[in-house]
């Protein structure tokens, strides 16, 4: 990415803009994995936000969390036998 500068008075300022996926508001798991980032590895957060790569590496973090809640929820129905028809019938046995 090439940078390109604009002059304000005797000075040259960057024009620095947001991507179209930066822009796109981050889910749960994405701000989940921020807040792990600046916690308790505040070095590769730095870095990831440094090289302007921060907010692809969420959205990718979201979007695999999410492929896999996907893929283990129905599994999970299936091994435990919940149904819509156990909702009807039996509400407590359903939420467990």
């Amino acid at each position: 990415m090439k940078l390109t500068y604009h002059r304000c008075g005797d000075y040259l300022l960057p024009d620095l803009g947001l991507t179209e996926e930066e822009q796109q508001p981050l889910g749960k798991y994405g701000m989940m994995r921020m807040n792990y980032l600046k916690e308790h590895r505040p070095i590769l957060f730095n870095r990831l936000l440094l090289t302007g790569k921060l907010m692809e590496h969420l959205h990718e973090i979201d979007r695999t969390a999410n492929e896999r809640l996907d893929q283990m929820i129905p599994l999970m129905k299936e091994q435990e036998g919940v149904t819509e028809q156990l909702k009807a019938v039996d509400q407590l046995g359903w939420v467990r």
